[in-house]
């Protein structure tokens, strides 16, 4: 599933293309949106501005439309220019949003909908939210706050929580309860207040350390993110998706278990993150 920093940095790019500009060309496989589109035509308005929530894209378009997306496991946006060969085969298109200079291409996206400005301020998903880790005014004392009402629940599954802190994905899961040195398995009740502060501040370094980019097609592949700061691309992360290699700190090997209601997958070192159990 895509995290925080893909869909800020895909957002960012689309902004950086599209903003400003006059849309030229609208199609979606999605009937609803193709509805709206008939009802409220999309053509010829102005994108004025694209931003992420958490992992929603929020695309903002003159008079009071805005195309919301959530990319779920295997979404994508991509930006062509006009006439350019795509990356991924038309079947997986589901949106096209084109101007005379760029292309934005949504491919494999699930969920799409038109909103007004406000539909959006009271859209049930987007309100309950937590602080976003990308945000420039993140809000890290009600980050924490939402992290210690969950006092019985596994520390890893808290983290995943978008209604707790918007932007964690299993890589980040994996890699910042690593780095904080905390057993995945560990209930928040356990885990003291320096702990959490260090969990989020560690969360928000990670995710802004990887949101810089320039213009490119954006997909989901996450070959680019790194957490250790290490040059080497083979050594980029501390124990995301190297089970049984050696912790790079300590030598043991790398753990992996399925956890939670939803069993995703998380990694971990069972000497620097020794259980508390």
């Amino acid at each position: 599933m895509p995290e925080g920093d893909t869909i800020f940095k895909a957002a960012r790019t689309l902004d950086r293309a599209l903003s400003g500009k006059r849309v030229t060309r609208f199609e979606s496989m999605f009937p609803h949106l193709t509805r709206v589109h008939d009802d409220h035509p999309v053509t010829g308005r102005t994108v004025e501005h694209i931003r992420s929530s958490g992992k929603h894209m929020l695309m903002q378009f003159s008079g009071d439309l805005v195309l919301r997306t959530h990319m779920r496991m295997n979404g994508s946006w991509h930006i062509y220019r006009p006439g350019e060969s795509w990356q991924r085969p038309r079947h997986a298109m589901r949106i096209i949003v084109g101007t005379d200079d760029f292309v934005a291409v949504g491919f494999d996206i699930p969920v799409a909908e038109m909103l007004s400005a406000r539909d959006l301020l009271r859209h049930r998903e987007l309100r309950r939210l937590g602080p976003d880790l990308l945000d420039d005014n993140f809000d890290a004392a009600e980050a924490t706050r939402r992290i210690r009402e969950r006092g019985p629940a596994e520390i890893a599954d808290v983290l995943l929580n978008q209604r707790v802190l918007a932007g964690i994905g299993n890589v980040y899961k994996s890699e910042v309860l690593f780095a904080c040195g905390v057993d995945p398995f560990t209930t928040v009740d356990k885990i003291s207040d320096a702990e959490i502060d260090l969990l989020v501040s560690t969360a928000r370094k990670f995710l802004r350390a990887n949101v810089t980019g320039g213009l490119a097609a954006m997909t989901t592949y996450t070959g680019f993110r790194r957490t250790t700061g290490r040059s080497d691309p083979q050594e980029r992360l501390w124990v995301y998706g190297r089970a049984g290699d050696p912790c790079r700190r300590c030598g043991a090997p790398i753990q992996l278990r399925a956890q939670g209601r939803d069993a995703r997958l998380t990694y971990w070192c069972s000497r620097c993150q020794a259980s508390r159990s």
